[in-house]
């Protein structure tokens, strides 16, 4: 069995580019991951295409930041070993332009209720979720102090927040996320390194699909709506850039916290 360091990463697949800024995102074989590459690309970056095993939708999302103008590179890591995930920083950081921002939004979910939820459906999103942007931010922390600036936004939940029926591990895990993120800004701070936590509302994504709600009038958001996926990615965008802003939580929804 090869060790996650050899599997950390795929150079084939880079595609460089001199200067500039770049970002490294998470989770971005789909849904809300790829809006936010696209988005990135956009904005001039060099992005990052993090993914575990679905290397075809990761392709899918690189070949969508070069159909922006962008151009990135696919990174493989399995979140939930924290060597993985080194390894494939490591490689990111030496093969493309200096990193300003890295965004975590690897997740899965679980839908079971508290007194029917197994216990390996717990541990599986608990050390995906949890565990795993824990790692990522011991990976991601290190080159952003060596160059004095940086940011880190990770993607939360509302059910973080509030809970949500049926979502268990997932609101237990998202929850977490806040007191990490808290804390890693605290200590981070005087390195001006700012970290962030972003609450994107509904999307109809493959990670969402069972826990979205039918009822569509969405009688609980201000707007009546739930907020538009490219929305949400460039505030992402736009949050990476904020230099005197750390340790937040962001709603994007118009939905009260």
């Amino acid at each position: 069995m090869a060790s996650p360091r050899r599997t950390g990463s795929s150079k084939q697949s880079l595609t460089r580019k001199p200067g500039g800024r770049s970002v490294l995102v998470t989770g971005a074989s789909g849904g809300i991951g790829r809006a936010i590459c696209r988005a990135f690309a956009a904005a001039g970056w060099y992005v990052g295409v993090h993914y575990y095993r679905h290397k075809v939708e990761a392709a899918k999302t690189l070949r969508a930041v070069r159909g922006t103008g962008g151009t990135g590179g696919l990174y493989q890591a399995d979140v939930r070993e924290a060597e993985s995930v080194r390894h494939m920083v490591e490689v990111f950081s030496n093969q493309a332009p200096p990193p300003a921002a890295f965004i975590c939004s690897a997740g899965i979910a679980a839908s079971s209720l508290v007194l029917r939820q197994r216990d390996d459906e717990w541990r599986s999103v608990i050390q995906t979720n949890l565990t795993g942007t824990f790692h990522c931010l011991q990976a991601m922390a290190p080159p952003l102090m060596t160059q004095g600036s940086g940011s880190i936004v990770v993607v939360g939940s509302h059910a973080g927040c509030h809970g949500s029926t049926g979502q268990a591990a997932y609101a237990a895990s998202k929850a977490g996320l806040i007191g990490l993120v808290k804390t890693a800004a605290q200590e981070w701070g005087p390195q001006n390194v700012r970290v962030n936590l972003v609450l994107p509302g509904w999307h109809r994504t493959g990670l969402s699909e069972a826990a979205m709600p039918d009822d569509h009038s969405w009688p609980d958001h201000a707007l009546r709506r739930p907020p538009a996926i490219e929305e949400i990615a460039r505030t992402v965008v736009h949050m990476a850039q904020l230099n005197d802003m750390s340790g937040q939580v962001w709603n994007c929804d118009s939905r009260d916290l």
